[in-house]
């Protein structure tokens, strides 16, 4: 199981770094020019901080894994993590729109990969639990 949280911690690390590509990827600039400066500063912010946050149960799965796979509190945390990512697929489907990616290979890709993503991390995380 250890292998899993690694894994997963190489990935949200990656998927963190990633955020640093939004601004540009996304047109930030011009798209949310349109915005009242309190809506563009939340993008922003908590844009940030999702990377950021990321970025540390990145770290946590790749210094931590044993730990989060046979303490007690390590399950607790396994079982939020699980809980948390597991409602992060369920937005996947209901949160954004198929408009955004129907008909579209690359986005179709993208898409299809964050929902094995999530169900990946989502099993590997509520399963530590279980066991």
């Amino acid at each position: 199981m250890e292998i899993h949280f690694q894994i997963i911690g190489f990935l949200f690390i990656v998927l963190a770094l990633s955020h640093f590509i939004f601004p540009r990827y996304f047109n930030w600039k011009q798209e949310l020019a349109k915005l009242s400066l309190v809506n563009r500063q939340i993008m922003v912010v908590h844009s940030f901080f999702i990377a950021l946050m990321v970025l540390l149960i990145g770290l946590l799965c790749l210094t931590s894994a044993h730990e989060l796979i046979t303490t007690p509190l390590g399950k607790r945390i396994s079982l939020g993590l699980g809980i948390f990512w597991s409602a992060r697929l369920v937005i996947q489907f209901v949160g954004y729109s198929s408009k955004l990616w129907k008909g579209r290979l690359f986005e179709t890709g993208v898409h299809v990969l964050f929902a094995i993503f999530w169900t990946y991390i989502s099993v590997v995380f509520i399963k530590t639990y279980i066991s």
